[in-house]
């Protein structure tokens, strides 16, 4: 029999090309890919992550402001006659405010002097901010002839404005407005207000918020407080008698 054809074995695969990347399996495209995505999220960390105290401008710092506690409304302006501290009787006819003692307060028994209204709550954080300030000012003025009336407005209780005025040692006049017919008939919508009269009963300066003793001073200033000038100094001796003398 003839013999059978012989078959030649099949050649071997070739081997496939092996890919050698920048650092083990990874191509240079994706390790820059990998680091920029790195570096992006790094960014966005150091934003959102600064203290917030790095942020203000150096040198500013935060102040007490106005708490209002209704809408603005157009008040009183500087060049009015202030009205009456008047509040509404139980039968509802106009009736003389009172202080801390029962006795009323009238601008009509203050003519004559500076008067400093200040509409404030023992409540509200801006007025007790400001508490020190108006004690002392005060105290610094009263021999001056300077009327402080501070009005307290939304009090649950008058016992509420005297226990505060007794903590914190008040001398000047004190005066629970609880249904704030005096906060309303000068038209304030925020505590504090300041309210400055000269002695004829005009208003002066109005300031709407605390204010420090520098400020007090100046809009002191505006109603005929202002700074006190040094005593002259006696005349000296000349040693000459007296007319008259032997």
């Amino acid at each position: 029999m003839p013999d059978a054809p012989r078959l030649d074995p099949p050649e071997p695969p070739e081997p496939a090309e092996t890919r050698r990347g920048l650092i083990g399996p990874f191509t240079g495209r994706q390790l820059a890919t990998a680091l920029g995505t790195v570096v992006i999220v790094a960014a966005i960390l150091a934003v959102v992550t600064v203290p917030i105290a790095a942020l203000p401008a150096p040198g500013i710092a935060p102040q007490p402001t106005q708490f209002a506690i209704g809408p603005a409304v157009e008040g009183l302006r500087v060049g009015d006659r202030a009205p009456e501290l008047q509040i509404l009787g139980t039968d509802g006819s106009p009736a003389p405010l009172l202080d801390l003692a029962s006795a009323p307060v009238r601008l009509a028994d203050l003519r004559g002097h500076p008067v400093w209204i200040s509409f404030w709550a023992s409540w509200c954080p801006p007025c007790q901010a400001e508490t020190p300030v108006l004690r002392e000012t005060f105290a610094a003025y009263r021999a001056r002839g300077l009327a402080l009336v501070a009005v307290s407005v939304q009090e649950s209780t008058v016992d509420d404005v005297r226990a505060y005025a007794a903590k914190y040692g008040l001398e000047y006049t004190v005066a629970a407005d609880l249904a704030g017919d005096v906060f309303r008939r000068y038209r304030v919508y925020g505590l504090p207000t300041q309210v400055f009269l000269d002695a004829n009963g005009i208003i002066r300066a109005i300031v709407q918020g605390p204010v420090d003793a520098e400020t007090a001073a100046a809009n002191l200033a505006l109603v005929g407080l202002g700074p006190e000038r040094p005593a002259s100094p006696p005349a000296p001796a000349t040693g000459q008698p007296a007319t008259g003398a032997p």
